[in-house]
């Protein structure tokens, strides 16, 4: 099992991380992928190309899924192993852009407090 970098090393520089490095090789790959419009400015490409990369490099698996304007799909993908964790949105046409990713995922069953009676 590799050391997890501390958060600031996200940041490029002497303090960049393995996996910093390798989510910026794949974002260059998926910018070189095909896309529509908007999606050419990001790191986007088919669904099952993203998700295999996330798979294969990370250990990722889909944790959460939600449904965002004009149809786009939002997905959260983590590791339990490592728990790193990524960010996507699928767009209606199926393009999907990498948005975020990071470090130190867990996973919770929070529960709203009970509502307080006026009475």
């Amino acid at each position: 099992m590799t050391a997890h970098p501390t958060p600031t090393s996200h940041a490029l520089g002497p303090g960049c991380s393995r996996r910093s490095l390798l989510l910026i090789g794949l974002c260059v790959a998926l910018a070189a992928l095909p896309s529509a419009g908007a999606a050419q400015s990001r790191a986007c490409g088919p669904r099952d190309v993203v998700i295999a990369r996330l798979a294969e490099t990370y250990g990722e698996t889909r944790q959460s899924i939600g449904l965002g304007s004009d149809n786009a799909v939002m997905e959260v993908f983590a590791s339990d192993e490592t728990g790193t964790w990524t960010i996507t949105i699928t767009s209606s046409q199926g393009v999907t852009c990498l948005v975020a990713s990071g470090q130190a995922f867990e996973t919770l069953a929070e529960h709203l407090p009970p509502k307080e009676s006026d009475a």
